[in-house]
């Protein structure tokens, strides 16, 4: 992939990763930053309601979850900048890369010299968990082994959520809460593609309501890396609303329509209950999607720490031609923050119903484009819709484009792909590329006709 995009910050592999999928707080602007165009926020207050679409302060409850991790006696926090933008790993474990697989015999060495034990494994890639030490004092101890490729804290990731004639689709809540759609002329790219089933796209997040009635016809296989099992059940309701996003049924007379009409969707649940996970179970799960047939994988997660575990993962999808999309992050701040700062992943930032950056949108350099992000109505769990705030409901906007282009041109490469997105993007803000937008406001009808060329 070509690197001509400024790589975030982001903590090693032990550090879990907080995925901002529900609701990450307003913070103040950072200090010094440049006045952000068109700072008219989203009125919450006039957002319509209605009895089965719930609206969800995601970017609260995000914000309590950081409050939490924050005060845990068995987490770390590292401190970014002035501002107070922080990054979580694990006090008691480690990540280690070993150049050529352990014995057993060995492995029980180094349990018992940590005072821990194995408690996950992917690869070469192992975490320890001690009853005892500290990860510097794990550190020093693996460091000193001639078989250690790297090591690294077990960091944690949150979500990204921040509570012919053009084709209009039937489905009851689509005409008065799906503004997202038209915004983006969804409908007017229907008219050249739709998806196909030979498409799937990958969901990394807290897994997917798997008896919605609006997702149960577009579910294919999945995995659930916490459990080692096949069955990645949504606890969160997450992971749900971004599949709703990007593959709820359309026209089917019920609740919304997502941006594709047949490309399966593979969900992925690296994230627990809470709303988080870790850089090893995010990086298990983006190789189980590459090695299942994923052409395109949704990351609405992040981290202002970078993790090589995880960053290995990206360039292992990366080299298979799949294409990466994650969120920016919620925190109004331009810390560069982690998948989404990798060369190899386009990154997304959020709008507004009015198309003004969203206050809380992080913004920089390693913004690529942006996306409907304010007050989404999609999918929830428990049989339900919800309508939440965020770059995580921004992204999947991005990844259902490039499943659709995959579809109508499956020839083109991850580099095209991400290339046609750009290049087709409606310019916001400044005149070109800017932090706050990049390239600009993704247009579904023109990127189709970029790809059908």
């Amino acid at each position: 992939m070509k690197r001509r995009y400024r790589i975030w910050a982001a903590t090693s592999a032990v550090v879990a990763l907080l995925v901002a999928a529900a609701a990450l707080g307003r913070p103040a602007l950072e200090e010094n930053a440049p006045a952000p165009p068109r700072l008219k926020p989203f009125d919450a207050e006039v957002a319509p309601t209605h009895p089965t679409v719930v609206a969800l302060d995601s970017l609260s409850a995000g914000e309590q979850l950081k409050q939490q991790l924050n005060k845990h006696p068995r987490i770390r926090e590292i401190l970014h900048n002035r501002r107070g933008d922080r990054s979580h790993y694990f006090a008691n474990e480690i990540v280690v890369r070993f150049r050529a697989l352990p014995s057993e015999s060995r492995l029980q060495q180094m349990e018992a010299a940590i005072a821990g034990q194995l408690i996950k494994q992917v690869d070469h890639v192992f975490v320890f968990r001690s009853r005892g030490q500290t990860y510097e004092e794990m550190r020093r101890y693996f460091r000193s082994l001639p078989m250690v490729d790297y090591c690294e804290p077990h960091y944690i990731y949150m979500q990204n959520e921040w509570n012919k004639p053009a084709l209009i689709p039937n489905d009851s809540f689509y005409a008065r809460y799906q503004w997202n759609l038209p915004a983006i002329h969804t409908e007017d790219g229907w008219t050249l593609s739709r998806g196909k089933q030979t498409v799937p796209v990958a969901i990394i997040d807290s897994g997917v309501d798997l008896t919605h009635p609006d997702l149960i016809r577009r579910l294919g296989p999945g995995y659930n890396v916490l459990a080692d099992d096949r069955s990645p059940n949504d606890e969160n309701g997450h992971g749900t609303h971004v599949a709703g996003i990007i593959a709820s049924q359309p026209n089917n007379d019920e609740g919304v329509a997502g941006i594709t009409w047949f490309n399966p969707i593979m969900a992925v649940k690296a994230l627990n209950a809470d709303g988080y996970g870790t850089s090893i179970d995010v990086a298990k799960g983006i190789r189980w999607a590459v090695d299942h047939g994923a052409k395109v994988i949704n990351l609405s997660l992040g981290n202002y720490q970078p993790s090589s575990v995880l960053e290995e993962a990206i360039r292992y999808a990366d080299a298979h031609d799949v294409v990466l999309v994650a969120a920016s992050g919620n925190d109004s701040t331009s810390q560069p923050s982690f998948p989404a700062a990798y060369p190899e992943v386009i990154s997304v930032g959020a709008v507004n119903p009015d198309l003004s950056y969203a206050l809380y949108s992080n913004y920089g350099d390693y913004v690529d484009v942006v996306a409907p992000g304010t007050n989404i109505a999609s999918t929830f769990a428990g049989h339900r819709y919800a309508a939440l705030s965020g770059t995580s409901m921004a992204a999947p906007h991005v990844t259902a484009l490039a499943a659709l282009i995959r579809s109508v041109n499956p020839r083109l490469s991850n580099d095209e792909v991400r290339d046609i997105i750009l290049e087709s993007a409606d310019d916001l803000g400044e005149r070109g590329k800017d932090p706050y937008y990049g390239y600009g406001l993704i247009n579904v009808y023109r990127a189709l006709e970029l790809a059908k060329r």
